[in-house]
């Protein structure tokens, strides 16, 4: 086989790979405003607050307070 023929099916390969290490979950907040992450958010800090990054690439940080649930979306 050809260098050429392998690339592109090692490249799909790779992409696929790391893909699959992601976590999307729902963070859903006590006045029922949720969350969609890209990853697990990180637990509460030590001044309180949980932090994630959403779908949209938004950097968000919540009190834990105001946290109802953190599910792993299926």
């Amino acid at each position: 086989m050809n260098m050429k023929h392998l690339g592109l099916p090692l490249v799909a390969l790779t992409f696929l790979v790391l893909a699959g290490c992601s976590t999307p979950t729902v963070v859903t907040l006590q006045n029922g405003t949720q969350y969609l992450t890209k990853d697990t958010p990180n637990a509460k800090t030590p001044d309180g607050f949980y932090e994630f990054t959403d779908i949209a690439g938004k950097r968000v940080r919540v009190k834990a307070a105001d946290v109802a649930t953190v599910i792993k979306e299926k």
